[in-house]
């Protein structure tokens, strides 16, 4: 069965750091390229951050360039989002996405809460 489980969301005052973790279990993990989205309240999901299988291109969207860390750990099946310098714009439900390019099989977790108070 797969399944993404995403852990580490928090509550934290503006420029405070989180690091969300995301564990993949019943697939390949080391076979699909893995993002981060994240979804504010009444705004649509947007892309946070990206990373090839092999971890070694990553992709940032140009809010959390600087900012955002995403790095991943295929023998632990895992990957993370460490988040710096947090700003209040940050808070959403973050979410978990893994992509197999060769097949088109995509999979969400369930997502992490991110609140970010000024």
């Amino acid at each position: 069965q797969v399944q993404l489980v995403e852990s580490g969301g928090g509550l934290v005052q503006s420029g405070g750091s989180l690091r969300l973790a995301c564990a993949a279990s019943g697939f390949t993990f080391r076979y699909y390229l893995t993002r981060w989205y994240r979804q504010a309240p009444g705004k649509e999901r947007e892309l946070v951050a990206a990373i090839t299988s092999g971890g070694d291109t990553t992709n940032y969207a140009d809010s959390v360039k600087g900012r955002f860390t995403i790095s991943r750990d295929n023998a632990k099946n895992t990957v993370y989002l460490q988040m710096n310098s947090l700003k209040p714009s940050d808070t959403a439900l973050y979410y978990c996405n893994a992509f197999r390019t060769t097949t088109g099989v995509d999979s969400w977790g369930q997502g992490t809460q991110v609140t970010v108070s000024s």
